[in-house]
């Protein structure tokens, strides 16, 4: 047992914590998820996972910026910022040290759940309203890395039927961002939800589809990247490729510290951001145990525990370089769960692609030439492959038994509640709104409840409702 216990304390984590053998053979039993891949197959995976990601990360910074009264220069400067934030966060969760990092092919970026309470802080403020922000969420971070330790032991409140409903909510609350996407993402331009927009979506859609089903080995493996750069090809003579983000970046732009001024406090927004880091904690937690499931290695207290560290300590320090808060990217698990590349080594590819990007403007607007509607094609198998794996959770929940039907009954129609009725809760308080108006949020919760009322309450230690969802067998994918 002692040997045991000091094995979970080093820094690479295996199933059912075996050590990895280091004599002849070792490469053959080593997890899927610590696997070395050849450098260019590493590179293009990652670069996958970057492009998967890219418009979720620049999207906050794309909005928040002009509501605080940014120019459209200091903007772009939040955007790069963002990308090279999320790339150290990324870094951190995929590599980590010490008991930071979950050590999973787990993807980091900034949080869209803060959005709203930030635009409320800094809303024409300027520079002193973004300081404020950043001040705030300095503050969240390093709350929530104190409390990370505690917030992981809830995981064994996170039996099959809580997870297999919150990682179908996940599906199916990113499933509109790519119907938007689809559309074009902008809902007030010109030509939003056009025939031409829609068919570029639909054809990448069928391109993703087509390459998945006739390549082979590692070329479908990149089917989605592949299927983003035909589809950006065929955007171009369709004129829905926007090259100016191109023509008018600078080759370099490190993300200068406090670029803005140095952050403030007040309680209010302090408040509010804390708020914000639990929703992101409840939602990591769960996307961990997802991702856990999806690899074949089990997301247990200890990998949740650094996994929350790391969203934490990079929201801490995001800010110091006019970064905002980061969270888990669920999109990113639906192409783990598609590629079947499971290795976490690929992700920190994808986080120093993040972290070049932050640092070259001119990378990143290449990475910008891919149009939304192309993206929101592509999206559509990313975020229904998440819901897809939640569904295979479900299954083997048991829901015959019990109460575990309601359960889920309960959840997912509580959690699609944001998503089919957008203004459903319009008269409630705006700092309840950061919880109500995340389906993935109310619907772990309301799950997490009702699995207590009707799985652990009265009920004997033993029974197999109360077994943590670690303790089931996984089929590797």
């Amino acid at each position: 047992m002692a040997a045991q216990s000091r094995f979970r304390d080093d820094a690479v984590a295996v199933p059912d914590r075996q050590p990895v053998p280091d004599g002849p053979g070792a490469a053959d039993d080593r997890h899927p998820v610590d696997e070395r891949l050849p450098p260019l197959r590493m590179f293009t995976s990652g670069l996958q996972h970057v492009a998967a990601m890219y418009a979720g990360v620049v999207a906050p910074p794309m909005i928040v910026g002009p509501a605080v009264g940014l120019t459209a220069k200091e903007t772009a400067f939040l955007m790069g910022a963002s990308l090279f934030t999320a790339g150290v966060a990324t870094l951190l969760q995929t590599l980590g040290f010490w008991r930071v990092g979950a050590r999973l092919p787990f993807v980091n970026g900034v949080s869209f759940a803060g959005v709203t309470p930030m635009i409320a802080i800094g809303k024409d403020r300027g520079h002193e309203g973004i300081t404020v922000v950043f001040g705030a969420i300095i503050v969240a971070g390093l709350l929530g890395f104190v409390l990370a330790p505690y917030f992981c032991r809830l995981v064994r409140f996170f039996p099959p039927v809580v997870t297999g409903t919150v990682i179908t909510l996940i599906g199916l609350s990113l499933l509109p961002v790519a119907f938007n996407w689809s559309q074009g993402g902008n809902a007030t331009a010109d030509g939003y939800g056009s025939a031409t927009n829609i068919s570029m979506a639909a054809a990448t859609l069928v391109i993703v589809l087509a390459l998945r089903r006739l390549l082979r080995g590692f070329l479908q493996q990149i089917a989605i990247l592949l299927g983003l750069v035909a589809g950006t090809l065929i955007a171009i003579p369709a004129g829905i490729t926007d090259f100016g983000a191109l023509k008018d970046a600078e080759p370099v732009g490190f993300p200068t510290p406090f670029h803005f001024g140095a952050p403030q406090f007040e309680t209010a927004a302090v408040i509010s951001m804390c708020i914000v880091m639990l929703v992101c904690m409840t939602e990591s937690t769960a996307d961990m145990l997802a991702l856990g499931r999806i690899v074949g290695r089990p997301a247990d207290e200890r990998t949740i525990e650094g996994g929350l560290r790391a969203d934490t300590l990079g929201s801490a320090v995001s800010p110091l370089f006019n970064g905002f808060m980061c969270s888990a990217f669920a999109q990113n698990i639906g192409l783990v769960a598609m590629t079947k590349v499971r290795s976490r080594f690929v992700v920190a590819a994808g986080g120093v692609i993040l972290v070049v990007l932050g640092m070259v403007p001119v990378a990143a607007s290449v990475i910008a030439l891919v149009p939304l509607p192309v993206l929101g094609g592509a999206g559509i198998v990313l975020f229904g492959s998440v819901a897809a794996s939640g569904i295979q959770t479900l299954a083997t929940a048991a829901l015959e038994k019990g109460e575990n039907a309601l359960i889920v009954a309960a959840a997912v129609g509580t959690g699609l509640i944001p998503i089919a009725a957008p203004d459903f809760y319009h008269a409630f308080p705006k700092d309840l709104l950061v919880v109500l108006d995340s389906g993935i949020s109310t619907g772990c919760i309301v799950a997490i409840v009702l699995n207590l009322a009707f799985n652990h309450l009265g009920r004997k230690a033993g029974t197999a409702e109360e077994e943590p969802v670690a303790a089931g067998p996984v089929t590797a994918r």
